[in-house]
C-alpha cells in the first residue's frame, strides 16, 4: 500500500459527482466568472442559462446526449453572429468565435469520443476555431499527416495544428514546442499557450493522445505511441522553417504520460520534455483507481478511461491497465532520457504526485518543480481559481533556458 502524499484527502469525497447543481454553484460558476479553465475564452452570460437549464431539468450525466444538446444552440448562435461581423468588426467576430468554441468545449466534456453527438460537437468546435484563426495576425494551420509508421490497429492520418512565427524561415528556423493534449482538452483549446509560444519566437505543433479525439493510434497497443511520435518528429524535421534540434515536448495532464514516454523512447530527438500533471504508474493502479472518482475531477472518470484504453469493463481495466501501460512495468523509465521537467501540484487528486516522484529513482537524473497546496496541474486547491499561471511561471523559464542552451543529439 502506498503512503499517499494526499493523506486524508485520498479518501475525501469532494461531493460534486452526480450533481450539476453542486458543481455549478459550488465550483464552476466562480471559474466561469473568472474566465479560467475550462471556461477560458467564454463568458458567464453564455453559460449561466445553460447550467440553469441543466439544473432545472435534473440533467446530471455529462455522458448523456441531453447534456451535450443543452450547449449546442448557444454555440451555434455565437458562431453565426461572429460570421456576420467578420468584415465589419474583426475583433468582435474573433471574440464571438472564441466564445462559441468555449461552449462547444463544455458540450463534449469530459470525453468527446463517448457519443456520436459529442463527436459532432467537436467537429463543429474545430470548424469554428479554424474560422476564427483566419482572422488572427498569425493564423493556425492544420496538417493531415499520412501515418507512415502505422502498425496494426492504427489509423491512416495524424491531424496536427501548428501556429508558426512569421519570422521563421529556412534560413532562420524556429524552435518548436510539441504540445501533447489531454483527456478533455484538445487541439482547439490552447490559444493562450500558443500565443505565449509565438511571443517567444517558437512554433507549436499540437497533437492528440491515443484513445482520445482524432488520434489514430491504437488504443490497446502500448507501443503505439512510439509509432505516432516517430511520424510526428519526422514531419517536424521535414519542415524547413522548424529547427528539429530545438524541439521540446510539453504534455498536459494525460498528455504528460506521453511526454515522459517520449523523453525516454526518443531522447536523442528532443532538447527536452515537460510532464505537466502527469501519470506514469500509480494513476492506473488498483489502489488509486478505487478512490479517484470522488477526488477533484468534476465528472466520472471511469467511462472516460474505459473509452480511452478500450476495456470492456472497469474490473478488466483495474486488473490489466497498469500491467500494460505503466512506464515502470514496461521498463520505459530505465531508458536514458533527455532533459525532463516534472511539474505538478503536491495535492493532485487526478494524477498522484508519486507518479512524478518515482522518476527520481530511475536511470537519468530529472528536474522537478512541485507546488505545495496545489491540485492537478498545480491549480489552486478546491476552487481551481487559477489553472496554469502559477505553473507557467516555472515552466516557461525552464523552456527558455533549454531552448537557449540545449540541442538534441539528432
Amino acid at each position: 500500500m502506498v503512503n499517499w502524499t494526499l493523506g486524508d484527502l485520498f479518501l475525501k469525497d469532494f461531493g460534486h459527482q452526480g450533481s450539476i447543481e453542486k458543481l455549478w454553484n459550488e465550483r464552476w460558476a466562480f471559474l466561469c466568472r473568472l474566465g479560467v479553465y475550462p471556461f477560458h475564452d467564454g463568458k458567464l452570460e453564455d453559460f449561466e442559462p445553460i447550467f440553469k437549464h441543466l439544473i432545472k431539468e435534473n440533467i446530471n450525466d455529462p455522458y448523456d446526449d441531453a447534456f451535450c444538446n443543452a450547449f449546442l444552440f448557444t454555440a451555434l448562435g455565437l458562431a453565426q453572429e461572429a460570421s456576420t461581423l467578420e468584415s465589419m468588426d474583426k475583433a468582435k467576430a474573433i471574440e464571438l468565435y472564441k466564445r462559441s468554441c468555449a461552449v462547444y468545449r463544455l458540450s463534449r466534456f469530459p470525453y468527446l469520443n463517448a457519443t456520436p453527438l459529442k463527436i459532432k460537437a467537436y467537429e463543429a468546435q474545430k470548424k469554428t476555431y479554424m474560422q476564427a484563426t483566419k482572422l488572427w495576425d498569425v493564423p493556425i494551420k492544420e496538417s493531415i499527416l499520412p501515418f507512415k509508421d502505422a502498425g496494426e490497429g492504427d489509423g491512416k492520418d495524424i491531424p496536427l495544428y501548428f501556429p508558426t512565427p512569421p519570422s521563421a524561415s529556412k534560413e532562420n528556423p524556429c524552435p518548436v514546442i510539441l504540445l501533447i493534449t489531454g483527456l478533455d482538452g484538445h487541439r482547439p483549446d490552447n490559444s493562450e499557450r500558443t500565443d505565449a509560444h509565438l511571443q517567444r519566437g517558437w512554433a507549436t505543433v499540437i497533437c492528440d493522445i491515443p484513445g482520445v479525439a482524432d488520434c489514430p493510434s491504437s488504443k490497446t497497443d502500448p507501443l503505439a505511441p512510439e509509432r505516432l511520435f516517430t511520424t510526428i518528429l519526422d514531419y517536424i524535421k521535414s519542415v524547413p522553417e522548424f529547427n528539429a534540434r530545438k524541439v521540446i515536448a510539453w504534455g498536459l495532464s494525460a498528455g504528460g504520460y506521453y511526454a515522459i514516454r517520449l523523453a525516454h523512447t526518443h531522447a536523442s530527438r528532443l532538447a527536452g520534455a515537460v510532464g505537466h500533471g502527469a501519470g506514469t504508474h500509480h494513476y492506473i493502479g488498483a489502489e488509486w483507481l478505487k478512490e479517484v472518482n470522488h477526488h477533484e475531477y468534476p465528472f466520472d472518470l471511469k467511462r472516460a478511461y474505459l473509452g480511452k484504453y478500450s476495456y470492456d469493463s472497469w474490473e478488466e481495466l483495474v486488473e490489466n491497465c497498469q500491467k500494460t501501460f505503466s512506464l515502470v512495468e514496461n521498463g520505459i523509465v530505465e531508458k536514458k532520457s533527455c532533459r525532463l521537467l516534472l511539474m505538478n501540484g503536491v495535492l493532485d487528486g487526478c494524477m498522484p504526485i508519486e507518479d512524478s516522484m518515482l522518476l527520481a529513482e530511475h536511470r537519468s537524473p530529472k528536474e522537478f518543480r512541485f507546488v505545495k497546496g496545489r491540485a492537478h496541474m498545480a491549480k489552486l486547491f478546491f476552487l481551481d481559481l487559477i489553472v496554469y499561471p502559477e505553473a507557467n511561471s516555472y515552466v516557461f523559464p525552464w523552456l527558455e533556458e533549454v531552448m537557449a542552451t540545449t540541442t538534441s543529439a539528432e
